[in-house]
């Protein structure tokens, strides 16, 4: 049996193509306390504390931090999705919000609600250093096709890589000199305990004045009242943000309003049902042959 959350009823047709033996209950609608996998995004807590039989929770997305978030989670495998066509979204996305900033939108978009007509000299891509924070395959991805494109790339990561043709800074010592010339940071880390808040007050005060913020990865690496306590003090310039600690998005959350803030709601990339269906299964087969799950989290690394 696979219990998943109502609001995942769009995988039923999914999961009976790729495991026509299934019996797939949708919580909290259906009786679950005999599944054997949860599919998952962000489950309550208790609820998976309550499934006794559980052998295996699977994710819907590369991301889990909601899922290890649970205090009741049980000692089982948990999986990720890793979907080849994600990263081409959230290339897409990171592409859309560099040029969002590079080419003036926000401003532009400010202006027509002073009907505004400015015309601001523009600049060439190889004038405009993007900086991403994250170098795992989405960082890599969106690193080599902003590169192509001709933008100056760099790249942190809390340890080095390889980054052929783009300046890698890596660890605590080498952040401000990757910062200091940032002019649109592009965040793809994955949250742990060591980038929980990241985003803050001492990181944006480390960017030029006049930079601009673009998050893709977590929610709760950016701490917002920082965010905007920077953009009233005018020295960042903007934020693109898909991302929050709070989702959805609360009504009286300022980010909705704030005139420098552009908000799109989680929807920078999302991992094709019918491949979220395929790994699952292979994972259930796996799981009950006794076998090593594909895609498995390290729970001590967060991914």
């Amino acid at each position: 049996m696979i219990s998943a959350h109502v609001d995942m009823s769009f995988m039923r047709g999914p999961i009976a193509k790729a495991m026509p033996e299934a019996d797939v209950r949708l919580w909290p609608n259906e009786d679950i306390s005999q599944a054997d996998v949860a599919l998952c995004w962000r489950p309550p807590h208790g609820v998976l504390g309550d499934m006794k039989r559980l052998r295996l929770v699977h994710g819907i997305a590369a991301g889990v931090d909601n899922i290890l978030s649970v205090p009741d989670l049980p000692q089982v495998p948990v999986c990720r999705v890793v979907d080849p066509n994600h990263a081409r979204g959230i290339v897409e996305y990171a592409t859309w919000a560099t040029l969002f900033f590079h080419r003036g939108f926000d401003v532009f978009q400010r202006n027509r609600l002073k009907r505004a007509w400015v015309q601001p000299r523009q600049h060439r891509a190889d004038k405009i250093t993007v900086g991403i924070m994250g170098w795992g395959n989405l960082g890599k991805a969106v690193g080599g096709a902003l590169k192509d494109l001709g933008y100056n790339v760099r790249a942190w990561a809390r340890s080095a890589h390889e980054a052929d043709g783009i300046a890698f800074f890596s660890g605590d010592e080498q952040r401000a000199a990757f910062l200091e010339e940032t002019n649109i940071l592009i965040a793809l880390l994955p949250l742990t305990a060591e980038t929980n808040g990241i985003l803050n007050a001492d990181l944006f005060a480390q960017m030029p004045k006049g930079a601009a913020l673009v998050n893709i990865g977590r929610g709760e690496l950016l701490n917002e009242p920082d965010l905007l306590a920077s953009l009233d003090a005018g020295h960042l310039r903007g934020a693109v943000l898909d991302v929050f600690e709070q989702e959805p998005l609360p009504e009286d959350s300022p980010l909705w309003v704030h005139p420098r803030v552009f908000v799109t709601p989680h929807i920078a990339s999302m991992a094709d049902p019918n491949v979220i269906a395929t790994q699952m299964a292979e994972n259930i087969r796996r799981a009950f042959a006794g076998e090593a799950v594909a895609n498995e989290v390290d729970r001590t690394r967060g991914y």
